[in-house]
């Protein structure tokens, strides 16, 4: 006589109400819960029994041995999460055996410690893994035994990541965020990311004896802290900036894993209203500038309806929904201004920064290239001319510069006066310097002669586009704040011994 089991249903069955309708369980509780194997069938039509639709005897109990351990389920418990392979095997058993003869045992290679977290599954409880290897192993068996229900549960379910030390669980749209997408983890750890279609892509599902060994995401090379921080501000938090090379680090990392959205909520910028220019503004680092965020204002001031003129404006990718007009600081001591033409000479790493910014809002504008591309590879790589901003249509190789009175200048750690130097020719006022007249006469001319080139420290500009005297468009840097050296001697002063 076969073995029989009782077993309990693990949701409620509707009750009829004296007031009404029966109400569900999931209605009154608002709990979600799966539906469970009922004893007989119901009469209700909208009872769903599609998990029982298998063929096999709910109290009938069925054999499976993995390895040493012999595993029993009732038809029910199979049923529960079917078809899948089980279902199937004991089905065509149960066709060829005549009369309700004995089922032969199912033997399956295959880790039966998982296995025990699988009957538990069918059995009516949740499961839940414990650890990134339990994790994988459970996500691969589902599949191999072709268990819709748990399959699509692993699917949903939370990733199991190991950064440096440290265990994660991820939610599988934690990186979905603007910018964050495509990035390291749904491109490296594609299976797990992958829809249960396309999880073994270039295997058959049927007839596939061993599934493919799937290692348990882990990137040892990076730090835990810094990922648990990054998923800080990934659920919503702020974090704490402690210095710059905590925000090196963070910045570090999110450019490894290749989360930009989350990358340019940490990069330095400051966002505030200017009441004196009725306007929004945002500073920010020229290396931090991207160019799809790069905008071209018109403020109308032209009187040329068809000529643009305005202030070159700023949104950071994927963060900022409205433009501010751009303050970009430009820093590293890669900036030498001449007075007396007024122009910008940039050196090494900025110079070609700064070329690629201004080429990047000639394209804004439509403008054409002098140096087109196509001619530059075909010239051959020696006859190639240099990152410039000479090489662009808004600028000759050193951009015009503007400083008015409104320009805040240090000049060899001291506070520069408004209005004391008329740049761009030799006449200086009194007052910069003290002394007698005759003495201050003297002393201003040496100054006229060795500030005739200012070396920039730190600089601080607006860019406006405006037609020059021969109506073409061109870009100038107007100076906002500037930290300036007027010779080597005070460039100098500012040096620091390494001990």
């Amino acid at each position: 006589m076969p073995q029989t089991f009782d077993k309990i249903p693990d949701v409620d069955v509707k009750t009829e109400s004296q007031n009404g309708p029966p109400e569900s369980n999931n209605q009154r509780t608002g709990i979600k819960v799966s539906q469970g194997v009922l004893r007989h069938n119901t009469s209700e039509k909208d009872a769903d029994t599609s998990s029982q639709d298998t063929g096999l005897p709910p109290e009938k109990v069925f054999s499976i041995q993995l390895g040493s351990e012999l595993f029993r389920l009732s038809g029910a418990s199979i049923a529960s999460d079917a078809p899948s392979y089980f279902s199937r095997f004991f089905e065509e058993q149960l066709r060829q055996t005549e009369n309700g003869g004995n089922v032969r045992t199912l033997y399956i290679d295959r880790d039966p410690a998982t296995f025990r977290e699988i009957c538990r599954h069918l059995q009516g409880y949740h499961i839940y893994p414990r650890d990134g290897l339990e994790y994988v192993k459970l996500f691969a068996d589902a599949q191999f035994y072709s268990l819709p229900r748990l399959t699509s549960r692993m699917f949903e379910s939370e990733i199991y990541i190991q950064i440096g030390e440290r265990d994660f669980q991820v939610s599988r749209d934690m990186f979905s965020g603007p910018g964050d997408s495509p990035n390291f983890f749904n491109l490296g750890f594609a299976i797990l990311f992958a829809t249960p279609e396309d999880v073994f892509p270039g295997l058959p599902r049927s007839g596939l004896l061993r599934p493919p060994s799937i290692i348990p995401p882990s990137i040892p090379s990076r730090s835990g802290d810094t990922f648990a921080q990054i998923i800080h501000l990934l659920r919503g938090y702020p974090i704490h900036i402690r210095n710059e090379n905590h925000r090196a680090e963070l910045l570090r990392d999110c450019r490894y894993y290749h989360l930009r959205g989350v990358e340019q909520k940490l990069i330095p910028h400051h966002i505030s209203y200017n009441p004196g220019r009725e306007r929004d503004e945002i500073l920010i680092r020229l290396e931090d500038v991207r160019q799809s965020g790069i905008q071209v204002v018109n403020d109308g001031s032209s009187d040329d309806a068809s000529i643009l003129t305005g202030w070159v404006h700023y949104a950071r990718p994927f963060i900022d929904d409205n433009a501010y007009e751009l303050v970009l600081e430009i820093g590293g001591q890669n900036t030498v201004l001449n007075l007396d033409t007024m122009r910008a000479d940039f050196r090494g790493l900025a110079k070609a920064r700064v070329s690629s910014l201004v080429q990047v809002i000639a394209n804004k504008l439509n403008l054409p290239n002098k140096a087109p591309l196509g001619l530059m590879i075909m010239s051959g790589q020696a006859n190639r001319p240099s990152a410039s901003p000479g090489n662009t249509p808004l600028s000759d190789d050193r951009p015009k510069i503007h400083i008015d009175a409104e320009a805040h200048i240090i000049v060899d750690n001291k506070p520069f006066p408004p209005g004391s130097f008329a740049f761009g020719n030799s006449i200086t006022d009194e007052g910069f310097t003290e002394g007698p007249p005759a003495k201050r006469k003297r002393e201003d001319e040496e100054t006229v002669t060795e500030t005739r080139q200012w070396m920039v420290h730190n600089g601080q500009w607006r860019l406006r586009i405006q037609p020059d005297t021969s109506g073409q468009l061109e870009i100038i840097f107007f100076a906002v704040k500037l930290d300036v050296s007027s010779n080597q001697r005070a460039r100098n002063a500012r040096r620091h011994f390494l001990g």
